[in-house]
C-alpha cells in the first residue's frame, strides 16, 4: 500500500475515533479525506480534529447553510524521481 494511502487511512481512522464519519478517496495525484462535522462537536474534539488534519499536506473546512460543515484533508502522493534532475533538454 502506498505511503499516501496509509497516511490517509490513518487520518480517517483518527477522525472516526473522534466520532466523525469519514470518506477516503483518490484524486489527481493525492488521497482525500472528507468528514461531516456536526454542530455539537465539543471544543476538546475540535482540538483533536485539528491535530489530526495537521498531519495532511492540506486541509480545510467547507461550511454552507445548505449542507452543513465538511472537513477535508489531502495527502499528496509521492512523485516518482528520475535521473533527469536538471530538466528537459539538458545534455551531459
Amino acid at each position: 500500500m502506498p505511503a499516501s494511502e496509509v497516511s490517509a487511512e490513518a487520518i480517517a481512522a483518527r477522525l472516526s475515533a473522534v466520532g466523525l464519519t469519514t470518506r477516503v478517496g483518490e484524486r489527481d495525484g493525492s488521497m482525500s479525506i472528507e468528514a461531516e462535522v456536526p454542530e455539537s462537536l465539543s471544543a476538546e474534539a475540535w482540538r483533536e480534529v485539528l491535530e489530526v488534519v495537521a498531519e495532511a499536506d492540506r486541509f480545510g473546512l467547507l461550511a454552507t447553510s445548505l449542507n452543513g460543515r465538511t472537513l477535508w484533508a489531502v495527502v499528496h502522493k509521492a512523485v516518482p524521481t528520475t535521473g533527469d534532475v536538471e530538466g528537459p533538454g539538458h545534455q551531459r
